[in-house]
């Protein structure tokens, strides 16, 4: 176990964490928090990873209650999908997500209504 300061963002990881695993059935062992990316040489960290048969499957960015997600937030994780090509994007600030589902063949995304249930991945 890892303490972490109870950060507005933090609170939106624990509380969107919880509803994967309590609401969605997500394994909390395939949920990998703080992760480590190289970008560009430059060391970063993406919030989450969901992994399916240890392939990553989903990539989710938090953001504080009081951050508008807009274009910059996207560009960023995009940044860090460019490292683990995943199906599913979210970013969410608790009141805002949004889902995406990648497209490779014609390099973009959908947006989705809703996240899927671990049995839909």
């Amino acid at each position: 176990m890892k303490w972490v300061a109870a950060t507005p963002e933090e609170k939106v990881r624990q509380g969107f964490c919880a509803y994967l695993i309590d609401s969605l059935n997500y394994p909390a062992v395939c949920i990998n928090n703080e992760c480590i990316v190289e970008i560009n040489g430059l060391k970063q960290r993406c919030d989450t990873l969901v992994y399916k048969q240890m392939t990553p499957i989903m990539l989710v960015e938090y953001k504080a209650p009081s951050v508008i997600i807009d274009k910059s937030v996207f560009e960023q994780v995009m940044r860090y999908n460019s490292q683990f090509h995943v199906p599913y994007i979210v970013v969410t600030n608790q009141s805002q997500t949004y889902c995406c589902k990648m497209d490779y063949d014609n390099m973009s995304y959908d947006f989705i209504k809703e996240i899927p249930m671990w049995s839909d991945l």
